[in-house]
């Protein structure tokens, strides 16, 4: 398996879906639609859509019935649609206050406030409508997929995560239990999701092999998050894409600030083990998913 063939056409389906899958830059209001096309279009690491498509493909390589596979495209550019409206909010000023993203201006900075908080309010109502319409013909599907979402980047997980992040700041009592509720809900959330949806996408249904993918995406999750920690402490702002240092300078509460780097690094490779060991007893050839966990871990941005 040839991983940076493989990620490569998995991204490269991803960015024709946004371009299908989203209005065109031009349909009016042209200012609000170029702005929900800006961000997207700006790159990062597509992990979140990578896994479903991969998942997906994983679990309907090795189904036994003749069915059509179902498309797992929609569900693919849902994902990264809200999961891009949520990185729109968290760099406006009233969060984390944030002049650049993916190595670009971000959108308060390119467009304006207004805007920008508009074009993630759009991106996270679009998810739902292309879940609702990508997959009408099998409700039962649509139904899980929408739910999967919906709890993922809810009040108690996504947003419910970057209020006790917001709350964290300038905490000096802060705990590990707050810390990891904070990267449990604000990141690994939306990773466990993009597991699970693939799964429901290549025909699983609620059951232990979900719960395998969900521990996985736990796992991914919270090592994903302590990397972000470690390199916002470590890599320089040009490496990022984004700005370097910004936790420490708003005093948050990060596992670098409450284990140190040593830990830190030590918990991360922890965790992507863990990762992989949960996915090792999914049937088919899994190599492309435990080469993405290492990825990851290895990142430098």
């Amino acid at each position: 398996m040839d991983f940076a063939a493989e990620l490569k056409r998995h991204v490269a389906r991803l960015e024709q879906g946004l371009d299908l899958h989203l209005p065109a830059a031009t349909t009016r209001p042209a200012r609000l639609h170029t702005a929900m096309r800006y961000t997207l279009a700006a790159g990062g690491k597509r992990l979140r859509p990578v896994l479903v498509l991969a998942t997906a493909e994983l679990f309907q390589s090795v189904a036994a019935n003749a069915r059509e596979p179902t498309d797992p495209l929609p569900a693919a550019v849902a994902i990264e649609c809200l999961h891009t409206y949520s990185l729109i909010h968290d760099d406006l000023p009233c969060m984390d206050n944030d002049d650049l993203r993916r190595g670009r201006p971000t959108a308060h900075k390119q467009f304006d406030e207004p805007t920008a908080l508009l074009a993630g309010d759009a991106l996270l109502t679009h998810a739902f409508a292309l879940l609702a319409e990508g997959y009408a013909g099998q409700p039962t599907l649509a139904h899980a997929l929408i739910r999967e979402l919906a709890d993922a980047a809810g009040s108690r997980r996504l947003i419910g995560g970057q209020m006790e992040d917001l709350l964290a700041e300038k905490k000096s009592d802060a705990t590990a239990e707050e810390l990891e509720f904070i990267h449990l809900n604000k990141t690994a959330a939306m990773i466990e999701a993009a597991l699970v949806m693939g799964g429901l996408l290549g025909g699983e249904r609620p059951g232990p092999t979900l719960a395998l993918l969900r521990r996985a995406g736990r796992h991914l999750g919270l090592a994903f998050q302590i990397i972000d920690d470690i390199l916002d402490a470590t890599a320089d702002t040009a490496t990022l894409g984004k700005t370097a240092g910004k936790d420490a300078k708003a005093d948050k509460t990060t596992f670098v600030k409450l284990h140190g780097l040593e830990a830190s690094r030590r918990f991360a490779a922890e965790l992507s083990a863990a990762a992989r060991s949960a996915l090792v007893t999914l049937p088919g050839d899994k190599s492309f998913l435990f080469a993405l966990i290492t990825a990851m871990a290895a990142r430098s941005s």
